[in-house]
């Protein structure tokens, strides 16, 4: 896992920085777990935009990764390290000796011929996954469950990790990447280990392009647009004085926007 750096042969090499993906070993996905993934532009049934600056997006078959890992007791062999255009870590293809297969997220230190298992008498290994009741405190985990069952929620992206801080009878406490002390039920499961792809956060796209590549289209500055558009838009010249606000009017630098009472107990300390 390493990065590449373009030499500046055209206007869109020029300080590109990209991946050198020295750890994909198959490069054609499992055909049985993928499924079409449909263009809807963030728009809803109406045509409506519900959310800004999506759109376009290269072609793309959606990867089916067990976040949940349901197949208790039964160990794995790592198969493959696959790229997914859905998430910008790897993916680990996993066969089971029962003849399943199945897509995980790919951790640190996990690599082709490793065996893993979802299981409590598993070894605090990468990319075994175990209840946070039977992981040691100051283990470093990742994809976190909220609810039992459900799935992992939590660090999930490149790098991210989590780590668990304490355990009681009931609830675990568990150090999120924000800083964030947050208890979760020790029946929820997670993955050991960190994320892979960490280098993820030093990659430069180059030019507009590839972030169109990715579905990202253009932002406009409020400050930019005409007074029927947006609360910062229209004066002559650029008008200065205002305070950062949403198109909506709501603030948008330094406004708490939670207001979720429901899981406020389970916030032990809040993030930095």
């Amino acid at each position: 896992m390493g990065l590449k750096v373009y030499s500046p042969r055209s206007h869109g090499s020029r300080g590109r920085i990209g991946f050198d993906f020295a750890e994909i070993t198959k490069t054609t996905p499992e055909k049985s777990l993928t499924v079409p993934l449909k263009k809807k532009s963030a728009r809803n049934n109406h045509g409506q935009i519900t959310m800004r600056h999506v759109g376009g997006a290269h072609k793309r078959r959606y990867r089916l990764v067990d976040f949940k890992r349901t197949k208790l007791e039964v160990p794995g062999t790592v198969a493959a390290i696959e790229y997914d255009p859905n998430r910008t870590c790897r993916i680990a293809l996993v066969n089971y000796k029962d003849g399943e297969k199945a897509y995980i997220l790919a951790p640190v230190g996990l690599n082709v011929g490793d065996t893993v298992v979802s299981s409590n008498k598993a070894d605090i290994k990468p990319g075994n996954c175990l209840t946070l009741s039977a992981i040691p405190v100051g283990t470093v985990i990742h994809n976190v469950e909220l609810r039992p069952g459900k799935g992992g929620q939590i660090c999930r992206g490149a790098g991210a990790s989590a780590t668990l801080a304490g355990k009681g009878e009931m609830y675990c406490q568990v150090r999120l990447p924000s800083g964030e002390l947050k208890q979760v039920l020790s029946t929820c499961k997670a993955s050991i280990g960190q994320v892979g792809n960490t280098d993820n956060e030093n990659i430069k796209l180059g030019k507009a392009g590839a972030s169109r590549w990715r579905g990202i289209r253009p932002g406009v500055r409020g400050m930019a647009m005409n007074p029927v558009d947006h609360p910062l838009g229209g004066g002559e010249g650029v008008g200065k004085g205002h305070h950062p606000v949403t198109p909506w009017g709501k603030p948008s630098k330094g406004y708490k926007t939670r207001h979720n009472k429901r899981t406020n107990s389970s916030i032990i300390k809040r993030r930095k």
